[in-house]
């Protein structure tokens, strides 16, 4: 029987990873709690585990006297003579082993009860204090559940299980069981249960992690990451500075034909991320997180950390980005907020011609705009409501989706107009500050002035890689 517990214990050891000294201590604490609820809080015995053997002794002591008056604590020199079968003497200790068998079904089964409790706290204890330790640290585990209702998604690591949320989750992946993923943990909170493992796909400090496994230069404090703005599976931007004059932070970011930034790109299922030189200068900071966009004047106010950015107008569109997004991830980064002026004032605004929503608004409407003159866009929007609703005949909820179609369109049709503007890419010296224009080929690889890096099947060596080869 002892044999059979001890083994049980040492299969505990294996599969938990429970330290087998503490595990040695709680089933003395165990079992010393059975010794005393039978023979009472004075008894004197040492219970003995030896895990290699496999054995559990209980040793009772007790002294020798003429007559007993505690049989707990005492024993007759005839009862410990007839016992032992040696020829003991007043005043001597008499000890003896006490079977497992002699406690009783209801106290064994007491202590497993307490064994398990015992033993499910360690473990709970020990999974805690492991991603406690590891928070802000990439784990690598397997799907093997995702719960639809709540769209979480349980992980496997080392047997423990981990959760990622749906507002960790990178909003354009899709994901199945049995699927590999690395995550950071970003949070652990004690519970009823084990401990809840919180991880994240989104969180700045996985992209930061990322940076470290793939450019060995941030792993060993060459580079230094100061500062990341990130809007997950669309775009980030990243804040470097080399603290050797030798390395080019934004260069060894990058790496050769963007290797090194390609594979980041594809573990954030193409997340397009911006390199910058981080410099405590917050006009050519600001400068440089607004890029691509080109900046007329930038003026700050430290104190308040306001920023008034003078931009062309054909820069506008290309400093706000696609809806908003550049200016709200160099405001994030470098801790101002960015205000957009344009140039000149207010100016002729962007503006299609009507036609061109012909097949959105159908043949029978888009009469009805062209009889009333109406032949652009801005005609249509510009116009109140009232004014529109009585002249065409058409319901005011109508007029309402029709404004908001177009209104969408025109955004973005403008947005894609200043997209298609030649990208630029800043060359990769320490010391040169020049822009040179990337032909179309090259576009795709090469990275743009701030590093910013889209993957494509082919590509052709950048000019500086050229040099290098």
């Amino acid at each position: 029987m002892n044999h059979e517990i001890v083994e049980s214990f040492a299969q505990m050891v294996r599969e938990k990873g429970i330290d087998k000294d503490i595990l040695v201590g709680i089933v003395e604490d165990i079992f010393g709690m059975m010794v005393r609820k039978k023979y009472g809080p004075n008894a004197k015995f040492e219970v003995v585990v030896n895990m290699d053997k496999g054995d559990i002794e209980i040793y009772l002591e007790r002294e020798i006297v003429e007559a007993v008056v505690d049989p707990v604590t005492q024993i007759t020199v005839k009862e410990a003579r007839q016992r032992s079968g040696e020829d003991l003497e007043v005043g001597e200790d008499y000890v003896e082993i006490v079977p497992l068998s002699s406690f009783g079904r209801r106290l064994v089964v007491s202590a497993k009860q307490n064994l398990n409790q015992r033993i499910k706290e360690i473990e709970r204890e020990a999974i805690y204090n492991e991603y406690t330790n590891s928070l802000g640290e990439i784990v690598v585990g397997e799907i093997y559940q995702i719960r639809k209702g709540k769209g979480e998604i349980l992980v496997i690591h080392n047997k423990n299980e981990l959760i990622l949320p749906r507002s960790e989750q990178i909003y354009k992946e899709r994901y199945k069981k049995g699927d590999t993923i690395r995550a950071v943990v970003k949070e652990v909170r004690k519970g009823a249960g084990n401990p809840v493992v919180i991880i994240s796909r989104t969180d700045p400090q996985f992209l930061m992690r990322l940076f470290e496994i793939e450019i060995p230069e941030i792993y060993d404090g060459i580079i230094e990451i100061k500062a990341i703005a990130r809007e997950p599976g669309d775009r980030a931007k990243v804040a470097v500075l080399s603290h050797d004059d030798r390395i080019d932070a934004v260069g060894a970011c990058v790496g050769m034909k963007g290797v090194r930034i390609h594979a980041i790109v594809r573990e954030l299922n193409n997340e397009n991320i911006d390199v910058i030189n981080w410099t405590d200068d917050p006009v050519q900071f600001i400068t440089r997180a607004l890029s691509p966009a080109k900046l007329k004047e930038v003026q700050v106010d430290k104190e308040n950390k306001k920023a008034s950015v003078l931009v062309a107008s054909d820069q506008v569109s290309l400093a706000i980005g696609k809806n908003g997004q550049n200016v709200r991830l160099a405001s994030k980064l470098t801790g101002y907020d960015i205000q957009l002026v344009k140039e000149g004032g207010e100016e002729e605004e962007y503006d299609m011609d009507l036609s061109e929503f012909r097949e959105e608004l159908g043949d029978v409407l888009f009469h009805k705009f062209f009889d009333e003159k109406y032949e652009t866009v801005r005609d249509v929007i510009d116009t109140p409501k009232e004014e529109l609703v009585a002249t065409l005949g058409i319901e005011p909820e109508k007029i309402d989706e029709i404004v908001s179609m177009l209104k969408k369109g025109l955004e973005e049709a403008e947005i894609e107009e200043s997209e298609d503007l030649p990208p630029m890419v800043e060359t990769k010296s320490a010391s040169a500050e020049e822009e040179i224009p990337v032909s179309a080929s090259e576009e795709a690889t090469a990275p743009n002035k701030n590093g910013d890096v889209k993957e494509t099947e082919q590509s052709s060596p950048t000019e500086e890689e050229k040099t290098a080869q």
